[in-house]
């Protein structure tokens, strides 16, 4: 289990940061470098901004560390509730809801990162993408890996 949480994490960890270096940058030509010491500012503050590589790489670090507890939950909640064994895509949506909501609504207001005010169409991009980038293959990963593993 341990690998297939690690492989999944590792997928779902790139491709959201992936996503979010192309959308930083398309929408309002912001540098990945500046991406991921906006995520280690929440930790640190403003001066995560003015800082060299280590905010670029702890930036990176909390964005793993967040889509691999994202992961190992989704995994740990996967066999002990019936609808997500029976749905994997509902699954999907609900991760992406979940992996947006919980830093909107409780780690960015407790952190040093300055809050926004919410806009239902950023809210839906996000959300959108987090369905593909996220909550697919880690729903999918922990269908096939409970599958398998009942087949046997």
């Amino acid at each position: 289990m341990k690998k297939a949480i690690f492989t999944a994490a590792l997928i779902a960890g790139t491709l959201d940061i992936l996503a979010a270096f192309i959308q930083s940058y398309l929408m309002a030509d912001v540098m990945p470098s500046t991406v991921l010491k906006y995520i280690a500012s929440g930790v640190f503050g403003k001066p995560a901004f003015s800082a060299g590589a280590e905010m670029i790489i702890l930036g990176l670090l909390f964005h793993f560390i967040i889509a691999f507890a994202c992961t190992f939950s989704y995994f740990l909640f996967y066999p002990k509730l019936n609808f997500l064994k029976q749905h994997w895509l509902f699954g999907s949506i609900l991760i992406a809801i979940i992996a947006w909501a919980i830093p909107n609504w409780i780690i960015i207001p407790m952190s040093h990162i300055s809050k926004y005010s919410f806009q239902f169409s950023k809210a839906f991009i996000a959300i959108t993408i987090l369905f593909f980038c996220v909550g697919i293959p880690i729903a999918y990963s922990a269908h096939k890996f409970y599958t398998n593993k009942f087949k046997k």
